[in-house]
């Protein structure tokens, strides 16, 4: 009589085969759907077919309608073939479905952030994807500090 080896329980065996599985199929990219709609199927659609999709801020945005600089950005980006970066001050601009694939440099205050528009960002304002702000690096103390700060143990 052969003794079989039990090396943990039924649970564990399942989830050994489930990983193995997972591993066996190849991974497939998903495509990008907003809403429900393909990136295609976004860029056929016009301007009162997209609306109704945006949240309700960009809404209301698109509503008021475009100020003349926001028509020229948007002939820019129409007449833009996405090789060179179109640059714009336009900071709560919204990104539109024809904008994707194309170069955009947004000014944050010192210098043009230059991104491509991936179809992730529709529906996001050009703003956000050039940071006014950065993070701050603290190194040692610097000039003026007192006597007790600039005291380091040795360690």
């Amino acid at each position: 009589m052969a003794k079989s080896k039990i090396v943990g329980s039924a649970k564990a065996a399942r989830r050994k085969v489930r990983k193995r599985k997972s591993r066996i199929q190849e991974r497939r990219k998903k495509e990008f759907t907003y809403r429900g709609y393909t990136l295609e199927q976004l860029q056929k659609m016009s301007m009162e077919q997209l609306l109704p999709l945006f949240p309700s801020r960009v809404r209301r945005s698109i509503k008021k309608g475009f100020n003349q600089e926001e028509q020229a950005f948007l002939d820019k980006m129409a007449k833009s073939d996405g090789s060179r970066a179109v640059r714009t001050h336009r900071r709560e601009m919204i990104i539109l479905p024809s904008f994707v694939g194309k170069k955009i440099a947004v000014y944050n205050g010192k210098e043009f952030k230059e991104f491509t528009v991936m179809p992730e960002m529709i529906g996001h304002y050009l703003g956000e994807f050039a940071p006014t702000r950065k993070a701050v690096k603290h190194s040692g103390p610097g000039v003026g500090a007192t006597r007790s700060s600039k005291y380091m143990p040795l360690k």
